[in-house]
């Protein structure tokens, strides 16, 4: 991809998010008539059962942050191990971006004062979901600094999928067990997208970074050139060329070995 072709890409994912985070919350604020569909697609929508809570656990910050401390661990090992240059942003700066979740969320909490859905017990600030925040960027800022460390295409397939489908399901299980509006866990994947983004983009600065340390091989230092071999069989050859080059027509092509 060219680089061109990635800041439209990461102009789309922290503009786009952005716009429909502005537009969610706005509606929550004036109780807006967003409200009453999200309100007819939570009562559509939930049966508490077990496995939407068996899902929804997958959010608690006592399972997903230390899925990333882990991630992190691994990350700045291979990192320091392999002597990449700044080998250790990515994983620092996935560790601050997961800190900074609840000092994003928590504020929009209290601000919007959103009440919670009819199965929960009376109360107000549900907007926008802390679990689903917390599984998106745990388990996305995992991914992102794992995958420059997998050298197998299907292993990196499988890790993305396995992402996308732990947030899928902390997403499903908070609305099935009503525990959140489906509006509430959609504001945290705009927000989530936006941090993640801006995680991508230093991660793809350390890469950039790291090759351009590691500079381009010289042609000087490859295969010695056939017009600098000695001996008997490379003078008589070097006589031969210089015989046929002054018997033929000058040509603007350089010649072909």
């Amino acid at each position: 991809m060219s680089t061109s072709a990635r800041r439209v890409l990461a102009f789309l994912l922290l503009g786009v998010p952005a716009v429909l985070f502005a537009l969610i919350t706005w509606q929550v604020l004036a109780h807006g008539p967003l409200l009453r569909l999200d309100a007819r697609l939570s009562r559509a929508l939930v049966e508490p059962d077990r496995f939407g809570g068996f899902l929804s656990d997958f959010g608690n910050v006592q399972v997903a942050v230390p899925a990333l401390v882990a991630a992190v661990g691994y990350a700045l090992w291979r990192g320091r191990a392999a002597g990449a240059d700044r080998w250790w942003l990515p994983p620092l700066a996935a560790a601050v971006l997961m800190a900074l979740v609840p000092a994003i969320v928590v504020p929009l909490k209290d601000w919007t004062a959103r009440p919670g859905t009819p199965v929960v017990p009376p109360g107000v600030g549900y907007f926008p979901s802390g679990h689903t925040a917390t599984a998106a960027v745990a388990y996305g800022s995992a991914t992102l600094i794992l995958l420059p460390w997998l050298r197998s295409a299907v292993t990196r397939r499988c890790l993305v999928t396995g992402c996308a489908l732990l947030v899928l399901g902390v997403s499903y299980g908070l609305v099935r067990r009503g525990w959140h509006w489906p509006l509430d866990v959609v504001a945290s994947w705009c927000l989530s997208t936006m941090v993640l983004t801006t995680l991508g983009l230093l991660t793809g600065l350390s890469r950039s970074t790291r090759r351009r340390s590691s500079g381009t091989p010289s042609s000087s230092s490859g295969p010695s050139s056939p017009t600098m071999s000695s001996g008997p069989a490379a003078t008589a050859r070097s006589r031969a060329s210089r015989t046929s080059r002054s018997s033929s027509p000058s040509s603007d092509s350089p010649g072909s070995w």
